[in-house]
């Protein structure tokens, strides 16, 4: 099991319901992810998990590609990359 999580850095604090209309952006963006049950997200906590390196490879590369055409960034020191367990959102998650 390969796992990497993303924290997009687009984020407006000040503005209500900002928090609510990310997650539904968010949502809009990767719904066919998620439905494939290989990608969770909470507000700017992106997590990906696949099964083979390959697959792991080739869905990281359409998550970054979506959020750069969408105009938003991961901030490199917050990504943990190719783990194969970590707590995300509280709960361990590994094989």
């Amino acid at each position: 099991m390969h796992i990497r999580v993303y924290e997009p850095t687009v984020m407006y604090f000040g503005l209500t319901n900002s928090l609510v209309t990310f997650q539904i952006i968010m949502n809009d963006l990767f719904q066919d992810m998620i439905n494939q049950k290989n990608m969770a997200i909470f507000i700017d906590n992106i997590i990906v998990v696949t099964d083979t390196k390959e697959q792991h490879d080739k869905l990281v590369e359409e998550v970054l590609k979506r959020l750069k055409e969408n105009n938003l960034f991961v901030k490199l020191e917050k990504c943990w990359w190719k783990v194969k367990k970590i707590e995300f959102l509280g709960v361990v998650i590994g094989p």
